[in-house]
């Protein structure tokens, strides 16, 4: 993408949604936030260039379409051609769990992570009852919806999704080797640094890393060092395959190392039972005397901000943090130091 990109002043893309400035950017091109002129409302406007070397908006507006009506699943409002580029035009959402995690000291209490896991396991589920995996489940692609919907998450950026079994004969892909790491090497399951073909157990041991990442604040193979990216990788897988389960999630409740373990257990082609690890969690939230309130960590925080700013106190940047200025990674793919975009079939 030109590093002017489009004159927003100008640029009118459907015939009514107006650029209004860049709230983002991924693999792909840029997001910008749009205004309908017709009626004011806000949306996200994701711009990929024609001659992108692997476009991916086409495909991920089909993915979108299929998913169409799920809960925490975008509505696309737009797709076309305009100028140069390709254009999808969706809700406006909120900011990412990894904005959130970031604002909130990159530690969350084990009640917002309990309350975010139900969600997140609900969202991966309805994808793979659609036939497709994600394939890079990470903090980064999950947005906090806004207004009404704030306290709602949704799932976002299908463009390495793939399907993993026919729709109408319910036939599952072949198991596959030697197959490229598709994803984000810090999440990535231990099968996909193997180079075995990813199906739904991998999207549901990835959630487990991002749990016990919200958990513990880091994981233990973040921030390796190593001379090329390829070798990084490999250190990350090799750190990832000798740190035993109950080490990682030492000190968190049993259950976290339970939902690794089965996950790691499936086979292949193995459906994940979706109930069993909601419940293994909403048991543990019971047990721990919570509500399900929605009141995650960072509600908590911008309450303090508005009681501190209406007190005349400085709330810093903390009372935008979930409105619709705050949404900076709307449908993109996050700055991830770990990731790897290699899109292989």
């Amino acid at each position: 993408m030109a590093a002017c990109g489009p004159s927003k002043a100008e640029f009118v893309v459907g015939e009514k949604y107006r650029l209004v400035r860049k709230i983002g950017s991924g693999s792909f091109g840029d997001i910008y936030l749009g205004i309908n002129i017709t009626n004011g409302e806000e949306v996200a406007v994701k711009l990929e260039p024609v001659r992108a070397r692997h476009p991916q908006l086409l495909f991920e507006n089909k993915l979108y379409k299929i998913l169409h009506g799920g809960i925490g699943i975008p509505h696309i409002r737009w797709f076309g051609q305009e100028r140069d580029y390709n254009v999808l035009v969706m809700d406006l959402l909120g900011p990412s769990l990894e904005d959130l995690f970031n604002f909130c000291s990159r530690r969350f209490t084990i009640k917002t992570v309990l309350m975010l896991a139900d969600q997140m396991i609900g969202r991966i589920e309805y994808v793979h009852c659609k036939s497709f995996i994600h394939r890079d489940i990470k903090p980064d692609n999950f947005l906090m919806g806004i207004g009404r919907h704030c306290n709602k998450l949704f799932l976002i950026d299908f463009g390495l999704a793939k399907k993993f079994r026919d729709s109408r004969t319910r036939m599952h892909i072949i198991y596959r080797e030697d197959k490229n790491l598709t994803g984000t090497a810090r999440y990535a399951s231990i099968n996909a640094h193997l180079g075995i073909e990813q199906s739904r157990r991998d999207d549901m041991e990835s959630l487990g890393y991002v749990l016990m990442y919200f958990n513990r604040g880091a994981l233990p193979w973040q921030g390796l060092k190593a001379a090329t990216k390829k070798q990084k990788y490999e250190k990350i897988s090799e750190k990832k395959m000798s740190t035993p389960v109950e080490v990682l999630c030492k000190g968190f409740p049993a259950e976290f190392a339970m939902y690794l373990n089965y996950c790691r257990g499936l086979r292949f082609e193995e459906a994940p039972d979706y109930m069993y690890l909601r419940q293994l969690f909403r048991i543990l939230f019971r047990t721990l005397n919570h509500q399900y309130d929605y009141t995650f960590d960072w509600t908590m925080l911008k309450q303090k901000a508005a009681t501190s700013a209406a007190g005349g106190g400085s709330a810093g940047t903390t009372g935008n943090i979930g409105g619709a200025g705050a949404s900076t990674n709307v449908a993109a793919t996050g700055g991830d130091k770990d990731v790897v975009y290699a899109a292989s079939t």
